[in-house]
């Protein structure tokens, strides 16, 4: 029985990976006081190591998974907010106001970027196979 992993169990690899690299960033983050949360610099951590299969098979089938089930991910925010009524309706037009501002910003970066990257490919595809 040598092959392949059942698709639960390399799902909880990767849930317990996906920790690791999070606990990792939080250590770093908070012991060197750093102003980045803890799971973005687990995420900067595990990037490296994402072409390596035996990181990135057991993370994508985590990722499967969540993505899977990523309608009760909003549950809790749903809870938060109706917790926080009071904040809402007293701050409700910033919050709309920076939410919309922010989805711009994010939607007109992620154009930039990308109109840039395929500028770059293009000029890649326009030489000659001897080129190369």
């Amino acid at each position: 029985m040598g092959g392949a992993p059942p698709a639960g169990t390399l799902a909880l690899r990767g849930l317990a990976l996906l920790l690791l690299f999070q606990v990792a960033g939080e250590g770093l983050a908070r012991g060197f006081g750093l102003p980045i949360p803890g799971p973005v610099v687990g995420l900067v951590l595990l990037l490296p190591g994402l072409p390596w299969a035996a990181l990135r098979t057991p993370i994508a089938a985590a990722a499967d998974l969540l993505l899977a089930h990523l309608s009760l991910l909003f549950v809790p925010v749903g809870v938060g907010v109706i917790t926080h009524l009071a904040l809402v309706s007293r701050y409700g037009v910033q919050l709309l106001v920076v939410i919309v501002l922010s989805t711009w910003i994010g939607l007109a970066v992620t154009a930039l970027v990308m109109r840039f990257l395929l500028r770059s490919d293009g000029s890649r595809n326009d030489r000659e196979p001897s080129d190369v």
